[in-house]
């Protein structure tokens, strides 16, 4: 295993006695990302331009402009992780901000307060919507650039990462006629993509379709799509009251945030609609607890509730450079316990020119729920967590987000360390896959004892510099041992 990567501390003692603290992290390193420009020959109107532009290219959802008393760090974030991009010296940032806010719509003469904004360009002849927040910190203006890409939700349901039996149950879940249908996951997981995926599916000349959303993320011929505006009283709850004076045939909510828009939500899918909504939840049988908690009726839920879509979004492997390895006992074990399959190898990143660090992109990883009686008696009959679950996911009713996730393992859209990271091991699992859950714990627990000791080992040797006598040279780092040992993977076997 390479160690370059990997994350190191290193005490030096400095000339004037003051101790010195070197930190390196465990990112790598960065293909075809960070730019210098010749800020005094270059526009600022241009330079913001070339800034968005090659975020865009790069795939990258989101920049930032960090502010520091001399320099702005701009950080592009694609596939989930923050780059650095570029560092805007102090005589350019001033005006670079000014740039964004004007073209987004922003007063440039508040920077006191948070403000919102909106940007329409084209890249490559295709429209670009981008939503922009300024937020005022010690430094000066905080400002993030949001790129909604639209491409992957036009693109239809059938490119989202759907496996065969998961994108089967979403086209029955959304065919049925009435009924609630849940995408849940945390904050950037790709829920609004999966949901405009689907209303793209249903969008037709005989459906009304009207959705309340804040903000109206992307506009979609055909949809009657209304703007939240809390602050004159235009609720998410105020808003569907008056769609169901509407007609509709299906509703879409861009998020349940609190108890009353839920109970109309589960209330409006029982009287004949057919309602998409998001919520943030781990998975299936949390969303069930969840909808529980915010004081919907048992028997409304039993009966509304059509299905619930949760998911995650893995790094996917760049094609062009990927390599198989042999798996690691440990591996071996999870695949054999989660799948039931002897997988002998899996793949890695490399990295190259058509990539950032071997990946390219992100895939969904889904579970998706698609309720029968069984599972709808039980909840109204008050269920057990455990009973539910036994319900749910006993003789492959549904894929868990682990299964799903290490299926795409081998056929090699991800790694295993992506898939592990991103599966949350105490809340996901059950008492009888206990043995899966200490298999995948165990790894979790030697690497935590292991890094233990690395800083215990820090902590020591620092110690022993505070404690050097005076007579010893201060610049003297023979006393520090720097701990830089070779970390190896934990097997469980």
């Amino acid at each position: 295993m390479d160690t370059n990567n990997k994350t190191s501390t290193v005490v030096d003692v400095l000339d004037d006695g003051n101790l010195r603290f070197t930190q390196e992290d465990n990112t790598p390193k960065i293909n075809n990302v960070f730019t210098e420009f010749e800020y005094d020959k270059i526009p600022v109107v241009d330079l913001v331009n070339k800034m968005i532009n090659d975020a865009v290219e790069k795939r990258a959802s989101d920049i930032h402009f960090d502010p520091t008393p001399d320099v702005l760090n701009v950080r592009i974030r694609v596939d989930g992780d923050l780059i650095l991009y570029a560092k805007v010296p102090a005589s350019v940032k001033k005006n670079l901000a000014t740039r964004i806010k004007i073209i987004s719509g922003m007063n440039i003469t508040e920077t006191r307060l948070p403000q919102d904004g909106a940007i329409k360009m084209t890249h490559n002849d295709a429209p670009l919507d981008m939503r922009v927040s300024a937020l005022p910190i010690v430094d000066g203006e905080k400002i993030v650039i949001r790129i909604l890409d639209y491409s992957r939700s036009l693109a239809g349901l059938d490119t989202i990462g759907l496996s065969k039996i998961n994108y089967d149950k979403v086209l029955r879940m959304i065919n049925v006629p009435n009924g609630i249908i849940l995408v849940t996951g945390a904050t950037g997981s790709g829920k609004s993509t999966t949901v405009y995926s689907m209303l793209q599916k249903l969008n037709r000349v005989d459906t009304n379709i009207i959705t309340v959303e804040d903000p109206v993320e992307m506009k979609m011929p055909g949809l009657n799509q209304v703007q939240v505006m809390s602050e004159i009283g235009l609720t998410f709850a105020a808003a569907l009251r008056s769609i169901l004076r509407q007609d509709p045939d299906v509703i879409m909510i861009g998020e349940i945030r609190d108890d009353e828009t839920a109970r109309i939500a589960v209330r409006a899918s029982i009287t004949g609609h057919l309602v998409l909504s998001t919520l943030h939840t781990n998975n299936a049988l949390n969303t069930i607890e969840r909808l529980l908690d915010m004081d919907v009726e048992r028997y409304l839920l039993g009966s509304a509730l059509t299905g619930v879509i949760a998911q995650r979004l893995a790094k996917k492997l760049c094609p062009k450079c990927r390599k198989a390895r042999p798996v690691t006992i440990y591996e071996k074990t999870v695949f054999k316990l989660a799948l039931g399959l002897d997988v002998s190898e899996v793949y890695e990143a490399v990295g190259c020119k058509h990539c950032i660090n071997g990946f390219m992109g992100r895939i969904a990883i889904h579970e998706v729920l698609m309720l029968n009686q069984d599972v709808r008696d039980a909840i109204v009959n008050n269920a057990t967590k455990e009973h539910l679950r036994k319900m749910v996911y006993d003789k492959g009713h549904t894929v868990t987000l682990l299964q799903d996730g290490l299926e795409k393992v081998i056929s090699g859209d991800t790694t295993f360390d992506e898939i592990v990271q991103i599966i949350d091991v105490e809340s996901d699992f059950g008492e009888d896959e206990q043995e899966l859950k200490d298999a995948l714990l165990g790894k979790t627990k030697k690497k935590e004892e292991e890094d233990a000791k690395v800083i215990n080992n820090i902590s020591g040797n620092l110690e022993e510099v505070l404690t050097t006598p005076e007579t010893q040279s201060p610049t003297d780092t023979s006393s520090v041992e720097i701990n830089n040992q070779k970390k190896t993977d934990y097997d469980i076997l």
